[in-house]
């Protein structure tokens, strides 16, 4: 029996894509996440699931961030980008960044399940409208292997950050002590070879992740 995760916000979606799925795999076990430690959680409860399908858009990831870091981090998992973009570029660069697939989600119930089907049994789909070659740039290529060195702690930490959020917000937030959240933001600035928070945060930037500015005073 199959297992697929999916990862999106909006319930009503959720809702119809697993109606989808249900009538598409008959006999697959399906389940959901709405933000993306939950989507951690559920990976850590069903660490054999055959596929996930994965919105750039939901709550605690932007951009190919999460993509990236989930690519890394669950290389066994195939990861199938349903998304509302439709830029034949970004569906390229999904795919140089893991992604085994780009639906979009003005797609019909056929082609989804023609997708899935395709990824399912070991191949790539994109929608024909994608670009053949043109995707990720060096830049984003580097920025892509210094994100998948964070731990999943370190990248949600990342995440505040370029929300704004101060260490000490943080360590509230986490359950954890303002000294942890300093040894991770160590740790992050080493491994993305950043000098301060703000040019951390534009490493990830470079992956589409539309986060603010670190606040000024905060070490």
């Amino acid at each position: 029996m199959k297992e697929l995760l999916i990862a999106d916000d909006h319930p009503l979606f959720r809702e119809a894509l697993r109606g989808v799925l249900a009538r598409a795999f008959p006999d697959t076990l399906i389940h959901e996440a709405a933000t993306l430690g939950l989507l951690h959680e559920l990976i850590e409860r069903h660490p054999d699931a055959d596929l996930l399908l994965l919105d750039l858009d939901m709550p605690g990831a932007s951009g190919f961030s999460a993509l990236v870091h989930l690519q890394a981090h669950c290389p066994q998992l195939p990861i199938v980008i349903v998304s509302a973009h439709e830029d034949p570029m970004l569906m390229r660069r999904a795919l140089d960044h893991g992604a085994m697939g780009y639906i979009p989600k003005s797609a019909d119930a056929a082609t989804l399940a023609e997708a899935l089907r395709c990824v399912l049994d070991g191949d790539t789909w994109l929608p024909d409208t994608a670009l053949p070659e043109t995707g990720a740039g060096t830049e984003e290529r580097q920025a892509a292997a210094r994100l998948r060195e964070l731990t999943p702690q370190q990248f949600r930490i990342l995440h505040m950050v370029g929300a704004g959020q101060l260490n000490k917000q943080i360590a509230h937030e986490l359950g954890v002590s303002e000294a942890t959240v300093k040894a991770h933001m160590t740790a992050i600035l080493r491994k993305l070879r950043a000098t301060n928070r703000t040019q951390a945060v534009q490493t990830a930037n470079r992956l589409g992740l539309n986060a603010g500015q670190p606040r000024r005073g905060d070490a």
